[in-house]
């Protein structure tokens, strides 16, 4: 395992958990995320569907990770540092876009958005998004609101209810800490310049210096502005283990890609997301987590221990492998630590995926 290859562009998580409107309400039914969501086209049912578990126990993070479609959203929270906030007591109303919604912006925006120098920007937007209070559809009026950023996006509900530009188009996904209304498009303050991230840099007569990140970021922020690694965040978060893996370390990080995570079965990924499966979640990532930082021209073949507690094996005869997943890139490194990217998730052995 030689040559040390950086991982490219940051480009993931432009997930921006956006604002709500007008003020709380504290004595509104809870539903859960997959069943009480109603489309804003749909009128409101004359009786409201009784209170969960899971929706009283999940928070809006969870909630949004559990649903499916908010991976760049969960990611972008990983990257702005706005995932222990959004997990706190609120309540919150989230404007929230989906991946489409992600996809859609300009080519390169979300990279350039995920970049560590551009964090205060992806803060700024993610915050327009969100709005103080729990504010359910019924409640929901015309005109301007105060979103968390500081600055006022605008309501309309001529011919369907919009915010800014966006159109809602699921409303009343409801949180323990607040709720959701989903939306087809980002929202950017006026005082931002997305145009501006797009911009090429400056060319130099220096040498590229490929230090400067691995200087200033943790292992988490690291994966988050390489782009790939989506699923992996997002996994991370609903995991609760974001602020361990930004810790001091040094760990070593075998990382999926979400190329990885994509050819698991299909539903696992998001049955391994929802939070009655945290516990089966935390045990696969922290099998994928080695204690010490570990270079590539130090890897032995053999068995080694995960953070876990159990062994995997690595074995170097026509290519490294950590069990049975190939290691594609290695010694990206970060400020705790250094990750190997791998194009396959490992999975403890006392671990049966298809029971869950």
């Amino acid at each position: 395992m030689r040559g040390r290859t950086t991982l490219v562009t940051a480009a993931v998580v432009g997930s921006l958990i956006l604002g709500a409107c007008g003020s709380d309400s504290t004595d509104e039914p809870a539903a859960t995320a997959a069943a009480a969501a109603t489309t804003v086209a749909t009128p409101a049912p004359t009786e409201a569907p009784a209170p969960t578990e899971a929706a009283a126990a999940a928070d809006i993070v969870d909630t949004a990770v559990a649903a499916g479609s908010f991976k760049t959203l969960a990611a972008a929270l990983g990257a702005a540092g706005l995932v222990e906030t959004l997990k706190g007591e609120g309540p919150f109303t989230v404007f929230a876009p989906t991946d489409d919604a992600f996809a859609a912006l300009p080519e390169g925006l979300v990279d350039a958005l995920l970049k560590p120098e551009n964090k205060a920007t992806l803060t700024q937007i993610l915050t327009y998004h969100v709005v103080a209070g729990k504010v359910l559809a019924a409640d929901v009026k015309a005109g301007p609101v105060k979103t968390v950023e500081g600055s006022e996006a605008t309501i309309t509900t001529d011919g369907g209810v919009k915010i800014d530009d966006a159109n809602v188009v699921t409303t009343d996904i409801v949180a323990s800490n607040g709720v959701i209304h989903v939306i087809d498009a980002v929202l950017v303050p006026k005082s931002v310049d997305a145009a501006a991230l797009l911009a090429p840099e400056p060319a130099s007569t220096d040498a590229p210096k490929t230090t400067d990140v691995a200087a200033t970021a943790d292992i988490v922020d690291t994966a988050v502005a390489a782009g790939s690694f989506n699923t992996l965040a997002a996994a991370l978060g609903a995991a609760g283990l974001v602020e361990t893996l930004k810790g001091d370390g040094p760990f070593t990080v075998f990382a999926p890609t979400d190329d990885a995570f994509a050819a698991l079965p299909a539903g696992l990924v998001e049955k391994l997301l929802l939070p009655a499966n945290k516990d089966v979640l935390v045990k696969i990532l922290t099998y994928h987590v080695v204690a010490g930082k570990v270079l590539a021209a130090d890897v032995k073949a053999g068995p080694v221990k995960t953070v876990e507690g159990s062994e995997a094996t690595i074995t170097t005869d026509g290519g490294v492998k950590i069990d049975k997943a190939n290691v594609v890139t290695t010694d990206v490194i970060a400020t705790n630590g250094v990750i190997h990217v791998i194009d396959a998730v490992l999975v403890p052995a006392d671990v049966d995926v298809t029971k869950l």
